[in-house]
């Protein structure tokens, strides 16, 4: 990973509502984006822009399920976040 990607990491996990994301996904496994913003009480595009952002620095994973769009933790994310994520 290149040096100015990740400097765009802590930054990424430095906004309680993305640790928030990242403490439901590490018990749910994965989530459509309804899901997660009923669960936070947030509108649907202000979860999907701060999912977008997890996803921009390789945090999260998405898939496309018909019409549905899961996320789910990254099988293999960057180390700095691999501590935070083992920490929530």
């Amino acid at each position: 990973m290149k040096e100015k990607e990740l400097e765009k990491i802590p930054k990424s996990l430095a906004n309680k509502r993305r640790l928030t994301i990242l403490s439901l996904l590490k018990s749910q496994k994965e989530a459509t984006v309804g899901f997660i913003a009923e669960k936070l009480k947030l509108s649907y595009k202000a979860t999907s822009k701060h999912l977008g952002i997890l996803f921009s620095v390789n945090i999260l994973e998405k898939d496309q399920k018909g019409s549905q769009m899961f996320f789910k933790m990254a099988s293999n994310p960057p180390e700095p976040a691999r501590r935070i994520i083992n920490l929530l």
